[in-house]
């Protein structure tokens, strides 16, 4: 028979034993059931931001035509098929309430990688996940407050003013999907370069070095990426080249503070 006190030992022993199991330690079953918890709470999060939006999409809607509003007559765009109101509001509502929830359906997100990462990687992975948000709002506040009005200046009044313009609702919001998803995308690259210069794929030397043909590289994105007019491109080349700049003042500051960790250990 084991003491009282070999006992005691014992029970003081179970709760550390049980700090130290690892957390992902699950079957690929578990891991499943667990994603389709996670999934499941991210659809009814959307769903309900989707319903939330629905109710404003009228004012949503008359935001997001803001930009073009002053060139067309009556301030509205057109639509040549019953159903293209109703779905480009459904469609705002969407994107929108998606938007809306981010928070909670990234958390769900987090909530499933987390497990299986260490407490280092857990930080790291956050302050990605916070920065790539941030830049991406960015993105999208520059091509809707900057690149849009400036856009529409130099289109509508190309070619003198003759010609009225009748712009279809899902040519609109078609253009302005793309122009603000180009931007919050492109406003990503420091992101990506500091997680590369993070892991040691690039480095602050390196990219001085590559700088030129970084900004020719640049050049063809935006040729490409960018609405098809040369201002468009313009707004985009020049903030992306100044991007690349903070990710190589970044990616610097990274590398001093790997050194420093390195000499403190």
């Amino acid at each position: 028979m084991s003491n009282p006190q070999q006992q005691i030992n014992s029970n003081q022993h179970e709760p550390q034993q049980e700090e130290l199991k690892p957390e992902g330690n699950m079957s690929i079953w578990e891991h499943l059931h667990e994603l389709r918890i996670r999934l499941t709470k991210s659809a009814y999060g959307i769903l309900a931001g989707m319903i939330a939006c629905w109710t404003y999409s009228e004012l949503i809607f008359n935001y997001l035509r803001e930009p073009i509003a002053q060139y067309l007559d009556k301030g509205g765009l057109v639509y040549t098929a019953p159903m293209d109101k109703f779905m480009a509001h459904l469609k705002i509502s969407f994107v929108c309430g998606l938007l809306l929830t981010s928070p909670f359906w990234l958390y769900q997100l987090w909530s499933f990688i987390a497990p299986a990462l260490y407490k280092k990687e857990r930080k790291m992975a956050a302050g990605f996940v916070f920065f790539g948000t941030l830049q991406f709002v960015m993105g999208l506040a520059f091509s809707y407050y900057v690149v849009l009005p400036m856009a529409f200046e130099f289109l509508m009044n190309f070619g003198g003013q003759i010609d009225r313009p009748m712009i279809t609702i899902d040519a609109y919001l078609g253009f302005l999907v793309h122009t603000a998803v180009v931007f919050g995308l492109c406003f990503q690259m420091p992101v990506i370069i500091a997680f590369l210069g993070l892991i040691g794929v690039v480095s602050q030397r390196f990219l001085r070095e590559k700088r030129r043909y970084a900004v020719m590289i640049i050049s063809v994105i935006a040729a490409f990426a960018a609405p098809p007019d040369a201002l468009s491109m313009i707004l985009l080349l020049v903030p992306m080249c100044l991007l690349y700049e903070v990710a190589i003042i970044i990616v610097g500051y990274l590398e001093r503070q790997r050194v420093i960790n390195q000499t403190e250990n």
